[in-house]
């Protein structure tokens, strides 16, 4: 029997996958439990319809994130922190402190899609961090963190 999968399932696929199950794995387990259709003629339709649209969806948000990307990649970013003599920093530096700067900069950017080298800077100097805007788009920011 053909089944449509509603939720991602490990043995079998990802969600909106058609795929081919024993009558009785489909009709005892996987539809009562909500996690899969059979796939009819008219459930493949509206399968067809729902993927086109999604794609459309995901195109436009995929561009957005695109641009978003070349602008941030044109940015100089500094962060200012308090050092001693020795170019140690007090504290740290973290994707924090870079979300902070880039919200001053006009770009709305959540902290959980940025990851720097290292967890934590806690010296002077240039540093990248990756911004992960969409699952295809990443860009990587330059930064420099300098002595107030």
């Amino acid at each position: 029997m053909d089944i449509i999968l509603k939720q991602d399932l490990p043995s079998l696929g990802y969600k909106n996958d058609i795929v081919s199950v024993k009558d009785g794995y489909a009709r005892n387990y996987l539809i009562p439990k909500g996690m899969a259709i059979q796939a009819t003629t008219s459930a493949r339709k509206i399968h067809a319809e729902n993927l086109k649209q999604r794609a459309h969806k995901e195109e436009k948000i995929k561009n957005e994130a695109t641009e978003l990307a070349s602008k941030l990649e044109k940015l100089d970013i500094k962060i200012g922190a308090k050092t001693s003599t020795a170019g140690k920093i007090f504290g740290s530096v973290n994707n924090i402190q870079l979300a902070e700067v880039l919200e001053k900069e006009g770009f709305e950017i959540d902290r959980k899609y940025i990851t720097m080298p290292s967890e934590q800077i806690k010296t002077v100097g240039n540093y990248k961090a990756t911004i992960k805007l969409h699952k295809e788009v990443s860009v990587e920011l330059d930064f420099e963190v300098f002595s107030e």
